[in-house]
């Protein structure tokens, strides 16, 4: 069989762009459900968005993570609750790359467009069997768990001998041996679906897990059959960007609805066109400037990154923990811009028909996400800066 030829990426971009209309239609819908729907995710499938980040050898694109990043901030604009899902389940398939070949096989032997949830908090209880593992727990906020046959989820091994610290793990889980619990009743990004994993000892053989350490080394075992540069960077740079960024095209979202509900909006107190206030025209050219500002750190970032990957080069410490930070401080931005425009569409913007009411939501919500939290790597930063090690392996 002939495999069918990579789109380029300004094709994809063309594609995500050709999505907004009926996504801005379907938004208000997944809200009310709490799930995107199956029919929008078999467009994006068709469209292959979700094989960005796909080794070439599975049929996907292999592409530099800047398409992946674009596609999703496209999608953000038009509906919040899709490009999070995108960004969190297109990512996956960057991470099963770097796993053992034999784990690549069973997800995509068969089936290359399956797609793989997640829920990386380490809550799992762990014990050592022949071969592998037995896994217990419930993990929370698997977003788009509904449409994927696969699971990533997080735990602590514990160690065979006394004195040995923990191994943190990723548990790559298929859906027969977990159930999905309907908890998902949310105030933002309701349409995300991110819902609670159970599992009750489920036997996970050996080759179906990846090391947190062999991650930060950049040296898993998949690297061995995808050498490709999309593979020598850290999973810990391109996971929170894929929680971040979504957030730059919500912000882009936001201060669309602003422009077109202001420009001709007058003031009922005293008749005067809003749009000759001063303080709303700054409101949104600060909206914009943080729009620029983000997405260039974000792309010269991952340049950076696939740069060093390409020549085979070892990203300091410090690189690699102040981009951490970059990400994180993604959010914290966006919701103030996007608060700024709240504030300035005056009270209609209370009523939960007013369109910036998701935009708002929304970004209240990415902001929770753990990743998305910047006081924690704000801190390892500054403690590395001042010549101390670091104390996040996750970058």
């Amino acid at each position: 069989m002939t495999a069918a030829p990579i789109p380029s990426p300004q094709e994809l971009i063309a594609r995500a762009t050709a999505l907004v209309p009926v996504l801005k239609e379907r938004a208000a819908e997944a809200d009310r459900v709490r799930q995107v729907s199956a029919q929008t995710v078999a467009e994006m499938q068709e469209a292959g968005l979700f094989r960005v980040l796909q080794p070439k050898r599975f049929g996907g694109y292999e592409m530099d993570p800047q398409v992946f990043f674009k596609i999703e901030m496209i999608l953000a604009a038009a509906c919040p609750s899709t490009a999070w899902i995108y960004g969190v389940i297109a990512v996956h398939a960057w991470q099963l790359a770097v796993f053992d070949d034999r784990a690549q096989h069973e997800v995509w032997g068969e089936d290359t467009s399956t797609l793989i949830s997640s829920s990386y908090m380490p809550v799992g209880k762990v014990t050592h069997v022949d071969g592998g593992y037995r896994l217990s727990g419930r993990w929370g906020f698997s977003s788009g768990s509904e449409h994927c046959k696969w699971i990533f989820v997080g735990a602590f091994v514990p160690p065979k001998e006394e004195g040995q610290r923990p191994d943190m793990r990723t548990f790559l889980v298929p859906r027969s041996d977990y159930r999905i619990e309907d908890t998902w009743f949310v105030s933002g990004l309701q349409g995300t679906g991110s819902n609670d994993i159970v599992m009750e000892d489920v036997f996970v053989p050996e080759h179906r897990t990846h090391r947190f350490s062999d991650g930060f080394m950049l040296d898993s075992p998949g690297n061995k059959v995808n050498p490709g540069p999309l593979y020598r960077i850290p999973f810990g740079q391109i996971f929170v960007r894929s929680v971040s960024s979504s957030s730059i095209g919500i912000l882009q979202g936001a201060l669309d609805v602003y422009l077109e509900s202001q420009r001709a909006r007058v003031a009922r107190g005293d008749g005067a066109k809003v749009a000759d206030d001063p303080s709303l025209q700054v409101a949104a050219a600060e909206a914009a400037a943080t729009i620029h500002e983000l997405k260039c750190v974000l792309f010269a970032n991952m340049e950076e990154l696939m740069d060093a990957a390409r020549d085979g080069k070892e990203l300091p410490v410090e690189l690699r923990v102040s981009q951490r930070y970059d990400s994180a401080r993604v959010v914290t931005k966006c919701l103030e811009a996007v608060s700024n425009l709240f504030s300035n569409c005056g009270g209609g913007a209370l009523f939960e028909a007013h369109p910036i009411q998701r935009y708002f939501n929304a970004i209240r919500g990415a902001r929770q996400h753990y990743a998305n939290n910047p006081d924690k790597p704000g801190r390892n930063y500054g403690r590395v800066l001042m010549g101390e090690r670091t104390t996040d392996f996750f970058i």
